[in-house]
């Protein structure tokens, strides 16, 4: 490919020509003046950070990451699917409201964006927890989705058949944790999570 050249020719910024950052995208999100809610995953893990942008550098008032789940609250099940995203995102942003966060916009950085994906469970965990953020309520994924339900269903499906069943779910399995009761796992960790914020903000109002 031969790259265009001339006076009025611009080399882009290196973490633009490396895929990393939008740097338009970037300057529409920090002249809201708003905290970012800065979202991103990778296949095992959701990373969810409230970030403010500075002169000197982007400073991180509240961070969460999807192993959180397992190591303090229980979580058996994965922590790269769309209930840890969303658990994630449920745990972000009490820890941002607890620091008197009222408001953020959604940063998902270069990922295109679909409807129902895990940007955006994580997007509605941190609703639940009470930050403000504009969206459109059409790209926000279901309860059924949220709790896992179509994880749940898809292990009935093939559990007639038992080496496929262990090949999908065999990480579930390790950790005692039956696919099948995916959706009422999700409803006792996130009671879990919620009973801790409701603990810590009675505690910092006293």
């Amino acid at each position: 490919m031969v790259r265009a050249t001339g006076p009025t020719f611009r080399v882009p910024f290196r973490r633009r020509l490396e895929g990393k950052t939008n740097y338009y995208l970037r300057r529409r999100l920090i002249s809201s003046k708003k905290p970012r809610l800065v979202v991103r995953g990778s296949l095992k893990h959701m990373t969810v950070s409230v970030v403010e942008a500075k002169i000197d550098g982007d400073r991180i008032l509240a961070c969460a990451h999807s192993s959180e789940l397992a190591k303090k609250f229980g979580w058996l099940g994965g922590c790269g699917n769309l209930p840890a995203a969303y658990l994630t995102g449920l745990l972000v942003g009490h820890r941002a409201v607890l620091q008197g966060i009222k408001e953020a916009v959604l940063d998902i950085g270069l990922r295109f964006p679909s409807n129902g994906a895990r940007v955006f469970a994580t997007l509605r965990g941190a609703l639940d927890a009470g930050l403000q953020i504009p969206h459109e309520n059409t790209v926000l994924p279901d309860d059924k989705r949220i709790s896992g339900e179509h994880i749940a269903g898809y292990a009935s499906r093939i559990s007639a058949d038992p080496d496929l069943y262990q090949k999908r779910f065999s990480s579930y399995l390790a950790r005692n944790q039956k696919p099948e009761a995916l959706p009422k796992h999700f409803n006792v960790v996130k009671k879990r999570v919620i009973e801790l914020f409701e603990k810590s903000g009675a505690h910092v109002g006293d």
